[in-house]
């Protein structure tokens, strides 16, 4: 998959605390390991209920506000899977920086039966080309502990929040070499970091986090079976399935070595249910035969969730690129004749109101923070290059009904400061 460019959030922290004070709210491997799991002694596959849908459609309130617009094209379907990512570019982002996350912090407490996915790098610099030496030497120091108190912080800002039921998609698609956080380097390494910061996450009361280990389809820089860190540390096991070579037709996407379904396979051996976090068009251009297969496929193995990846050139909606796939997309999904009349495909999203979250139970208490622990011994680590702002910052949520969401101040400027709660105005 190529670098996409996300949000860096530089201001957002700031721009919170302004509504505050305004009152304003491909060599193919043929070892045993690359078709194992085929064939009549495949182990059953691990499902857990129907299939949760929903769409990466921004990483922010954008985001948020899209959801309704694409259920109403969808006819009315309901979208039960809000997905965003956080900045790979400096550690500050990778904890949660303040704000980023509210608004679909907001959106999943609004509904008991929404899930919020987060992908979530396991190194800063994650899209700067860092070259293999280099990020051997970073996966070690991270399997040290090196990197534990950025995720015992993320982990803290999502309890607070109220989000403990996450969906991590931690160092997705680590068998390729787009990111910082790829495992080819250093397999052995990898997965000791990646149980490290599982364990530390997990550490924090309150949290009920589940962790997908999602590679990106096929054998790419490494076979993702080598990356794999163990089944006491991984919920649910993924897979990015992009419409691209080396696979021509999807036939063969399901049946190259690492494909779709070997994922099945060592899925249900692990015990493990499955899901597709990414996944649409690509290189094959608009292909109604790969949008058709995908979504049979998932019909067939019932994923804990899927979501398309809806911007140009792999969405459905957003992108006007894909007529044909498009059409197949909302025949398949569309909830009937009953639902609201959706707009055009391609039409731009029409922004609508943040949903109102859901009060917490009466008498809920916030689990309270342990005094910092002692550092780690330092580690010398490679300066960061300055950061380059890949896309604007969003504008806070306004107009509709007002909406309100608790704002854990305690957590970013220490115990002396009481959380709030943000409200936009009538």
């Amino acid at each position: 998959m190529p670098v996409r460019s996300r949000l860096v959030t530089a201001g957002l922290g700031t721009a919170v605390l302004g509504l505050l004070a305004g009152g304003a709210l491909v060599a193919v491997r043929s070892g045993p390991d690359a078709t194992a799991g085929k064939g009549a002694n495949a182990a059953a596959p691990v499902v857990w209920g129907p299939t949760a849908v929903g769409a990466y459609l921004d990483y922010g309130p954008d985001g948020v506000r899209r959801m309704g617009e694409l259920s109403r094209w969808l006819g009315g379907t309901e979208l039960r899977v809000g997905h965003s990512y956080l900045p790979g570019d400096v550690w500050e982002n990778i904890e949660g920086r303040p704000g980023f996350l509210a608004a679909w912090a907001a959106w999943r407490k609004a509904s008991s039966d929404r899930m919020f996915v987060l992908n979530t790098p396991m190194l800063e610099r994650n899209e700067d080309h860092v070259p293999d030496e280099e990020v051997r030497g970073l996966l070690r120091a991270g399997a040290d502990g090196r990197f534990d108190g950025h995720f015992r912080e993320l982990a803290w800002r999502l309890v607070l929040l109220g989000v403990p039921d996450t969906v991590l998609v931690l160092g997705w698609e680590m068998n390729g070499t787009t990111y910082t956080h790829r495992c080819g380097p250093d397999p052995e390494a990898w997965k000791a970091y990646w149980t490290r910061i599982v364990t530390a996450m997990r550490s924090v009361p309150g949290q009920r986090f589940r962790f997908d280990f999602a590679p990106s389809r096929g054998r790419d820089a490494v076979p993702w079976t080598e990356c794999y860190p163990g089944d006491d540390v991984v919920d649910i096991i993924g897979m990015d399935s992009y419409d691209q070579p080396p696979a021509r037709s999807f036939e063969e996407q399901v049946n190259e070595p690492y494909g779709l379904q070997r994922h099945v396979d060592f899925a249900a051996e692990h015990g493990k249910p499955i899901s597709y976090p990414e996944w649409g068009l690509f290189r094959n251009g608009d292909n109604p035969g790969y949008m058709r297969g995908m979504l049979e496929w998932m019909e067939r193995h019932k994923p804990v969730y899927q979501t398309i990846t809806d911007y140009c050139p792999h969405g459905v909606w957003q992108c006007a690129e894909n007529p044909e796939s498009s059409r197949v997309y909302r025949e398949m999904l569309s909830a009937g004749p009953d639902g609201v009349e959706p707009t055009a495909p391609g039409s731009p999203p029409v922004a609508t109101e943040a949903p109102e979250p859901t009060p917490e139970p009466e008498g809920t208490t916030v689990p309270e923070r342990p005094a910092p622990e002692p550092e780690w011994e330092p580690v010398t680590e490679p300066e960061a290059d300055p950061v380059t702002v890949r896309e604007p910052v969003p504008e806070p949520v306004t107009g509709g009904d007002p909406w309100c969401v608790t704002v854990p101040l305690s957590v970013w400027l220490g115990p002396w400061m009481p959380d709030s709660e943000v409200c936009t105005g009538e």
